[in-house]
């Protein structure tokens, strides 16, 4: 089958990767759309000593397998667990000792024409969700973890740093909550996209030291968590939600002496993703900047990292 396959920080469109074998308890899945995301591009910079298929974030077809969801469109959820180790025993299976996690630790990802995962992981997509909206359902879900993590009212004031993929839903996610929110970012014609759903935005210098309740890293670079970090009060939470590609230097006596929580957030629950979507309760058709065939796989990844653009799409087939 064909994949877009990573050895060494290096890219390559291969023609010769064997169609995988579903193991028992797991499904076998051709892959319909998937998208691009940054975990995807710091992969490619050795932000982890990943290789194989790349691709966590998609949407596909149950074509083999001992389950009933055969022929039907689904996406997955990405750590795949042993559902024995301590973590797992404790109800936290995306800190499994021994899990292998799509497209990112020890189990082949989405860029190809098909993928194996857990019957367990697998999540029914409704029907009116169109297949590329689906595809967002991961990132939809990591966005929602932080209100797994954090109780957010309306009377916590929230600043979201970084106007990216990700920023852009753990805003419409958090504007849920009713929240006093703030959105800052570089790029006009992203913040556009969340003031016309009424949230408001800015760049960085209409930010106020120690105002916020609750800070969100979305950025992934020191300049943003910098911001974050001088705008939450003392007793406040920073939440990074965003992988590095390299070290963050921060001042720690300072983090001690405001009595700060640092909190990494990762990935969510699939369910109440699907749940908005259907609802149309967030929007991320404006963030699909670009579709590419599996053909194109090299060409759509140049494309991702290009500054300024949001999601690009690989379309598998029909």
């Amino acid at each position: 089958m064909k994949g877009l396959w990573l050895a060494n920080q290096q890219l390559q469109l291969r023609t010769d990767i064997p169609t995988p074998e579903p193991s028992e308890g797991e499904a076998l899945v051709r892959v319909l759309s998937a998208g691009i995301c940054n975990t995807d591009l710091e992969l490619t910079r050795g932000y982890y000593p990943y290789n194989g298929i790349l691709g966590h974030e998609f949407v596909g077809v149950v074509v083999k397998g001992d389950t009933d969801l055969i022929n039907q469109r689904v996406v997955g959820e990405i750590n795949a667990a042993c559902g024995k180790c301590r973590f797992c025993l404790r109800g936290e299976p995306t800190h499994c000792e021994n899990r292998t996690v799509l497209g990112i630790v020890n189990r082949h990802g989405a860029f190809a024409e098909y993928l194996c995962l857990p019957i367990k992981n697998l999540h029914t997509v409704p029907e009116n969700i169109p297949t590329d909206v689906a595809t967002f359902t991961e990132p939809i879900a990591a966005a929602l973890e932080i209100q797994q993590q954090v109780a957010i009212t309306a009377n916590e004031r929230v600043l979201v740093v970084g106007d990216g993929k990700l920023g852009q839903l753990v805003a419409q996610t958090l504007a849920l909550t009713g929240c006093d929110l703030l959105v800052i970012g570089r790029h006009p014609d992203k913040l556009a996209h969340l003031e016309a759903r009424g949230i408001t935005t800015g760049f960085a210098d209409i930010v106020t030291d120690r105002a916020f309740d609750i800070t969100v890293d979305c950025t992934g670079n020191p300049e943003g968590f910098a911001i974050a970090r001088r705008a939450v009060r003392p007793r406040g939470i920073i939440v990074l939600k965003s992988t590095y590609a390299g070290n963050l230097s921060l001042d720690a006596s300072s983090l001690v002496v405001d009595e700060i929580t640092l909190l990494g957030s990762r990935c969510g629950a699939f369910a109440p993703a699907l749940e908005l979507l259907a609802a149309e309760k967030v929007d991320v058709t404006p963030l699909i900047h670009a579709r590419y065939s599996l053909d194109a796989a090299m060409t759509a990844f140049h494309h991702a990292q290009r500054k300024g653009v949001l999601k690009v799409l690989l379309q598998m087939a029909e």
